[in-house]
């Protein structure tokens, strides 16, 4: 089984709704696990309410998540690490150069290949934070396609 692992900042709303949406949407099947982490986060905290009730909507529970920091060990192991934003990516190279080819722009997929951050819902509204998701949805369509023609 191989890892993607999504990174954001804080490891409370976009990478964990990357990752329960993955889950989701690909299931077991596709032969890859879905982790996350965060560039600044501190470790044990849940996903912020607003993004919980964003994904609930979907049927989707995400109040068993518990946010992590990253770490080497997450990138040594990860076979993909998609970020949300350029500045989730240039943090990653700065830390670990070697892994430049298995970083990747989560808009980056696909033919339309936009090279569009995500932005960060942290603090709006329940509207943004379903627009987030729907944003992060629409580009894990590509992602999936994508590993499953590898």
């Amino acid at each position: 089984m191989k890892t993607v692992l999504f990174v954001c900042t804080g490891n409370t709303c976009r990478s964990p709704m990357a990752e329960a949406l993955f889950r989701h949407r690909a299931g077991s099947d596709a032969g890859w696990r879905a982790i996350s982490a965060g560039t600044y986060a501190a470790t044990g905290f849940t996903a912020s309410p607003t993004a919980i009730s964003a994904l609930a909507e979907l049927g989707i529970d995400l109040t068993k998540h518990r946010s992590q920091h990253l770490t080497a060990e997450l990138v040594k192991t990860a076979d993909l690490i998609v970020v949300m934003a350029a500045e989730h990516r240039h943090h990653i190279l700065e830390l670990f150069p070697e892994v430049e080819n298995r970083v990747c722009l989560i808009n980056s997929f696909g033919t339309s290949k936009v090279p569009a951050d995500v932005s960060d819902p942290f603090g709006g509204s329940l509207n943004t934070y379903k627009q987030t998701r729907d944003e992060i949805d629409r580009a894990l369509s590509d992602l999936i396609l994508f590993l499953r023609e590898e």
